[in-house]
């Protein structure tokens, strides 16, 4: 079979996916126009339409990473060719780290005591117990899944939402318009993990925000259209003092980089990260792709991507 790839450090993962696939032809998107349509899978993150529209009889495609907004909404996709996506590939760990740190820091009051650092204020706060800090955690895929019986293990009520109904030791699951409405209303931090799709499009928007209890948390190391801003800068209020909304801690936008004219960068009540929540493991990443490869070429069933549903 023949692979053509094409992310940044493309060179890199041809070498490592020729390891892995002896049996393979790989080749990168600098290849000549000649070489690039002889591929029968891509292997891409990202790709230019102009790429997607180039003649090639494409068996398949293999998003290399997560969330396949990008691709799906790429003008130049081909119709019809199947479409897999790594799924976890080792993402969870330090995803699950990230919302720990984040749980931590408002469960532990570390965002009033830093405002108190700057003001000189000496002013302890009294503990809260996990066991007293509900966490609400929308998306139960392969990522969500995991990180919710994380943030579980450390003893936190944990309240897991998806559209379709599910079961997880350990965790309270919610499904459904109702079940979302449900668990807006008993959690003190919120985790977003959906994909990006039609259906999650601002999902937590004003009505959401003001679902949620006083002085609840935001917690975005998902997609950044999951959020409506506007609603979110309503939330949070202006200034120090804490409005309905404790705070955010956001790392994924609508537009990355972050403008730098956004509000966001400036709120103090705001934490901005550069889309860093949960960087692809090269190794385990590899090994996924090349078993969907292999799975392909094989005609074994696979986990395809649903365009319609958006995952």
């Amino acid at each position: 079979m023949k692979v053509l790839v094409h992310i940044d450090d493309a060179e890199r993962w041809q070498e490592a996916l020729a390891e892995r696939l002896p049996e393979a032809e790989i080749f990168t998107s600098a290849a000549p126009d000649d070489k690039r349509r002889e591929a029968d899978y891509l292997a891409a993150w990202k790709p230019p339409a102009s790429l997607l529209r180039e003649p090639m009889a494409l068996k398949g495609i293999v998003n290399l990473g997560a969330g396949v907004d990008a691709l799906l909404n790429n003008p130049g996709l081909p119709a019809g060719v199947p479409i897999v996506k790594l799924r976890d590939a080792g993402m969870a760990e330090p995803i699950g780290d990230y919302v720990r740190y984040g749980l931590l820091h408002f469960q532990r009051d570390f965002d009033r005591y830093r405002r108190q650092q700057r003001g000189r204020e000496w002013h302890e706060h009294a503990m809260s117990d996990k066991a007293d800090w509900p966490v609400g955690v929308l998306g139960l895929g392969a990522i969500g899944s995991r990180v919710a019986s994380m943030v579980a293990a450390d003893g936190f009520p944990v309240h897991g939402w998806s559209r379709s109904p599910k079961h997880l030791e350990g965790i309270t699951c919610h499904h459904g318009d109702d079940g979302l409405a449900a668990l807006l209303g008993r959690v003190k931090s919120l985790v977003l993990l959906l994909p990006d799709t039609p259906a999650t499009r601002h999902i937590i928007d004003a009505e959401a925000l003001a679902r949620l209890p006083e002085g609840a948390s935001l917690i975005n190391p998902g997609r950044g259209t999951l959020i409506d801003e506007a609603a979110l800068l309503d939330a949070l209020g202006e200034g120090e003092a804490e409005g309905r909304l404790r705070g955010a801690i956001l790392d994924a936008f609508p537009e990355e980089p972050l403008p730098e004219a956004s509000p966001l960068w400036a709120h103090p009540r705001v934490w901005v990260t550069p889309h860093m929540a949960g960087p692809t493991p090269l190794a385990a990443a590899l090994d996924q792709v090349a078993e969907a490869l292999r799975s392909f070429e094989a005609g074994a069933p696979l986990d395809t991507v649903d365009p319609a549903a958006g995952y």
